[in-house]
């Protein structure tokens, strides 16, 4: 069996510091592991929110000095949202799929389908402004094989990494936690070829199993106030081997929706 969980713990991480740019975010999480005398075990998965790794990689934008072009300016008129935060959201992605009044669903540079590229303005830093907006980072993928690799050196076996983002989902109402990145996993599970309970071949069955750890840690860290963007799931069994969460992503050539 590829992944095997009979049972999963989920824990949030505490006492982590306010992340500034420039911050060393595998010595923050370590601080807080150590803190709460943890030691990673096989298996152990942790799931960092993507806004963490945003400011300490200083992704922050002051709208302030943003000058919308003529795009911008159109598709400002049709949301109704400020201009110069939609030209970011152009200077992020390589096609606009929807404007209509409020939102904006782009495909992002990264080739996620998302509102507002991913951009935002909740829980940024004491000390910034209205006028200031953080980006996704810039190579998630290569961050969250970063944070691993850093990791890896304090303890005996090197944890999966997970960088999460809440993102909507067509027709369905509400956000869950998806994975933006994954090192050390396998995000995408192909069980193709196993026989159910009666025998029957798998044939079309895939496992997102980095969206659906993610998914299940965005229950502990939460969308607001909470302050908690590190948790550490324990449990998790898998023999696939890793791949990025890239592989999460449909082919174009597949969208049926286009």
């Amino acid at each position: 069996m590829s992944v095997s969980t009979g049972s999963l713990t989920l824990n949030a991480l505490h006492g982590l510091p306010e992340v500034l740019p420039g911050s060393d975010l595998a010595a923050i999480v370590q601080g807080a592991l150590e803190g709460s005398g943890i030691s990673l075990r096989a298996g152990d998965v942790l799931v960092v929110a993507q806004k963490i790794v945003s400011k300490a990689e200083n992704r922050y934008v002051d709208l302030a000095s943003v000058v919308p072009q003529a795009q911008a300016l159109e598709l400002a008129a049709v949301t109704g949202k400020d201009a110069r935060l939609i030209e970011l959201i152009l200077r992020e992605s390589t096609e606009v799929l929807r404007a209509k009044r409020d939102v904006l669903i782009v495909r992002h540079r990264l080739g996620f389908v998302m509102a507002n590229a991913g951009i935002d303005r909740s829980n940024i830093a004491t000390g910034r402004t209205a006028e200031h907006v953080l980006l996704l980072p810039h190579d998630p993928e290569a961050s969250a094989a970063a944070l691993r690799a850093a990791l890896a050196r304090h303890h005996a076996h090197a944890p999966g990494v997970i960088i999460s983002d809440s993102f909507g989902r067509a027709w369905r109402k509400g956000v869950v936690n998806i994975a933006l990145a994954a090192a050390g996993i396998p995000s995408l599970v192909n069980r193709r070829g196993e026989r159910d309970r009666a025998g029957r071949r798998l044939e079309v069955t895939e496992v997102a199993l980095a969206d659906a750890l993610a998914a299940a840690a965005g229950l502990i860290m939460g969308e607001a106030a909470e302050g908690t963007p590190v948790v550490l799931i324990h449990g998790c069994r898998f023999s696939s081997p890793a791949t990025p969460a890239q592989t999460l992503l449909r082919p174009l050539d597949e969208d049926l929706f286009r």
